[in-house]
């Protein structure tokens, strides 16, 4: 009698769900290397009685969209983007993060860190060193850093075979427990460049507006229905 309510229970909270990724999606349009995330969602059925069937809303996984974001050209020599597939490798204390987002500088080491302070690591593992004294900092297509003393690193740039099996951790990093592959050769790191989030802001707002009106229909139908089986008690109690 009540099954009615149980599935748009399940279409709300699927749609809160929706929600908040939507929301994610609006408060990082100017996160650096953001990609835009969308809910999937699957079909459950229940069968409660013999001849009955429910369809039920189910999310299923968070599914992003991994196209490329915008370029914007800020001229700082150590701002990098990856103009094709793959990420940066960083180190962390549990091992090591991926992330699209290049917007490094040096620590008191001068070592190449990210946003966070996290080094940058390079092909052989190692952190990437800028030596003192040196200030014309080089990074070609295939992402070797020099300075006028000469080479110093290789960035470490990687791919993975799925990469949506990547788990966001914050602050723009990644983790996988796929084994990490070289990047693509047609994959190029561009100087003084930051790639930005590919969200489209327009889209987004449509789309919360969309799911608010979709949330308050289901709550509409929720409350009618429960009218519906209250007043039908209160006859059957009075027929009684």
């Amino acid at each position: 009698m009540e099954n009615s309510i149980y599935v748009a229970l399940s279409h709300q909270m699927a749609l809160r769900r929706q929600l908040d990724v939507t929301s994610n999606n609006i408060a990082n349009v100017n996160t650096t290397g953001y990609k835009n995330q969308r809910m999937l969602f699957t079909e459950f059925l229940e069968k409660p009685g013999l001849h009955e069937k429910l369809s039920f809303v189910q999310d299923r996984a968070v599914v992003r969209d991994l196209s490329n974001g915008a370029m914007t050209q800020t001229g700082n020599p150590l701002d990098l983007a990856l103009t094709g597939q793959g990420y940066f490798t960083v180190d962390t204390a549990s091992g090591p993060r991926y992330t699209r987002a290049g917007n490094f500088r040096l620590n008191d080491e001068r070592q190449l860190v990210d946003a966070g302070g996290l080094p940058v690591l390079a092909n052989n593992g190692q952190p990437i060193t800028i030596p003192a004294g040196t200030s014309d900092v080089k990074v070609s297509g295939d992402g070797t850093v020099a300075t006028e003393l000469g080479p110093v690193g290789k960035l470490n740039i990687v791919t993975f075979k799925n990469e949506q099996l990547m788990t966001e951790v914050g602050n723009g990093l990644y983790v996988t427990d796929e084994q990490p592959e070289p990047a693509p050769a047609e994959t190029k790191v561009a100087q003084g460049l930051l790639e930005g989030s590919n969200v489209k802001p327009v889209v987004e707002m449509t789309q919360m507006i969309e799911l608010q009106r979709q949330y308050m229909s289901a709550q509409r139908m929720m409350d009618n229905e429960h009218e519906r089986i209250r007043t039908m008690l209160q006859r059957l109690g009075r027929t009684a």
